[in-house]
């Protein structure tokens, strides 16, 4: 029997997965579960209320919304080693817990970490997940599945390759696009929490042009909770601003506040700064054959990016949510290792 191959993007602003069939996204926040008095959905269904709970050596976590909504103390943070430590383990099998659909399973996994973080941690974030995993995961209806999913093995790869392979590779994991075999590709992955740079020459990493800095689009946030701040006093946590930057408005205690100002001059300074930063980083590489601008960050930023970049562009596939690109390419690697044979 074909082992399950699953992508897990274990972002500082929120996790992705995908097994190839289905593709999962929620915010990377946990709380403590708590004993919901009413169950009932008191306007009826709604496709964006996720109900994520699961239960690991007897402790009880609400992820993602839920936790937003119900937990009184909840978890999230932008420090990279309380994340791999704290946070990494809960978010991986919550994402598990809504793709593994039998009790139990052994699996195969590949999954990211940002290339100023990739040395440091990709060791400890293997051995994290590679083992067997014993969890519980319970529905809105109090039902309860015991889970044992045992990982055999581990891929941890710099985050921006993901939307390299997605390119490369077509869905069972075989190359099909060899512009990103020949060509010299620079990769600019905008995360919640950092900015990576990256380049593939000919498919192949290139360490010398690669980099991470913190210009990730929560600083841009930061900027506006901190308006936010000035207007109101209050402190908005910022994990809670996506839909109201998106929106372009936000309501607290019953008053408006318009956010598109804010926004556009907090995304035009950051973006100038993320195109500094390339330029000055690939100021040797002036062979490059062109630059992708991916990840949740590179959707928002990407016109205010493009205009500033010495080079020619390439347009983001349209067929799927920015934050998708890596973890589809994650699982296209994983295809293209473990069924095709080692790359």
């Amino acid at each position: 029997m074909t082992q399950t191959i699953i992508g897990i993007d274990i972002g500082f602003g929120f996790t992705k997965a995908t097994d190839g069939k289905d593709f999962l996204i929620f915010k990377s926040v946990y709380g403590e579960a708590v004993d919901l008095q009413i169950q009932e959905k008191l306007l009826g269904e709604s496709n964006h209320d996720e109900h994520i709970q699961i239960e690991i050596d007897d402790t009880a976590y609400f992820v993602g919304e839920l936790a937003e909504r119900q937990s009184s103390n909840r978890s999230f943070t932008l420090d990279q080693k309380q994340f791999i430590s704290s946070s990494s383990q809960v978010l991986a099998l919550s994402a598990l817990s809504k793709l593994v659909h039998e009790p139990t399973q052994s699996i195969k996994l590949v999954v990211g970490l940002p290339i100023g973080h990739y040395r440091q941690y990709k060791d400890e974030l293997a051995e994290m997940l590679k083992k067997t995993h014993l969890f519980t995961a319970i529905d809105a209806h109090h039902q309860r599945i015991d889970y044992t999913i045992t990982v055999t093995d581990v891929r941890v790869l710099p985050q921006p390759i993901g939307t390299v392979m997605d390119r490369l590779l077509g869905t069972l994991g075989m190359p099909k696009n060899q512009r990103f075999a020949t060509d010299k590709i620079g990769i600019i992955d905008v995360g919640f929490r950092t900015t990576d740079y990256t380049i593939s020459d000919k498919g192949r990493y290139s360490e010398r042009g690669s980099l991470t800095t913190r210009n990730g689009i929560s600083r841009a946030f930061v900027k506006i909770s901190t308006k936010l701040k000035e207007a109101c006093d209050i402190d908005i946590e910022i994990y809670r601003l996506f839909e109201a930057v998106d929106s372009g408005s936000i309501k607290i205690r019953g008053k408006s506040y318009d956010l598109k100002s804010v926004s556009e001059a907090s995304f035009k300074q950051l973006a100038t700064a993320i195109a500094a930063d390339a330029n000055t980083t690939w100021a040797d590489d002036w062979d490059i054959d062109a630059i992708m601008i991916t990840g949740g960050g590179g959707a928002v930023l990407a016109p205010y990016i493009e205009s500033q970049l010495e080079g020619v562009t390439i347009p983001i596939q349209q067929d799927l949510d920015y934050r998708l690109h890596n973890v589809r390419g994650y699982l296209k690697y994983g295809l293209y290792t473990w069924q095709k044979g080692e790359a």
